[in-house]
């Protein structure tokens, strides 16, 4: 094994010997050009003392009219936030669940996902309570795949969705299918 003696770094706790600043600047082209502190670029970022340029102030703040939710991590909002889907029923509710984890918690975003999916949901059952129910034909793009060469495409090219193409007339219809029973069993019932 080597020792610090033979000059050769050896990674132990005594630091080994370092090699003559000089002799490095003579050998090694370029060597210590920003040991001198005037030198480097880096020395403006480092003084605090200079003006940072920046012409505005912090914004003037939204008004929160009602109670926002918020990440635990941040002690303040943003200046502007959206407001566009207040929080309501059971998705908002699980979306307020969210924000008492850290975002660095996989419960987090498994709720928020999860809240995601009660929305959708939530906007199903109050499309067909108002008698406008999706129409799961035109939204999911049937009528695309054959008008625009959908099959042609998925039969000469290697697409991604090919592998799982298969299952998405099932998982677009079965709780169509699955809803249509249920009410189907309810009928039934009544008589």
């Amino acid at each position: 094994m080597s020792t610090p003696a033979d000059n050769l770094p050896v990674y132990t706790a005594a630091h080994p010997p370092t090699t003559d600043s000089a002799w490095l600047r003579k050998t090694i082209p370029g060597w210590g050009a920003d040991l001198d502190p005037a030198d480097r670029p880096s020395v403006p970022k480092l003084r605090h003392d200079l003006d940072s340029g920046a012409h505005w102030d912090f914004p003037e703040r939204q008004p929160e009219p009602t109670v926002r939710e918020r990440s635990i991590e941040h002690r303040v909002l943003t200046p502007v936030f959206g407001t566009a889907q207040p929080l309501r029923g059971l998705s908002g509710a699980i979306r307020r669940a969210a924000y008492r984890f850290s975002e660095g918690r996989a419960a987090h975003w498994l709720l928020l996902l999860g809240a995601d999916r009660v929305d959708v949901a939530e906007h199903r059952v109050t499309a067909l309570v108002r008698l406008q129910p999706d129409n799961p034909l035109s939204e999911t793009g049937i009528r695309a795949e054959v008008t625009h060469g959908g099959v042609r495409s998925r039969l000469r090219r290697r697409r991604s969705d090919v592998k799982h193409a298969w299952m998405d007339p099932v998982v677009v219809t079965a709780p169509w299918i699955g809803a249509a029973a249920l009410g189907v069993r309810a009928w039934r019932k009544r008589r």
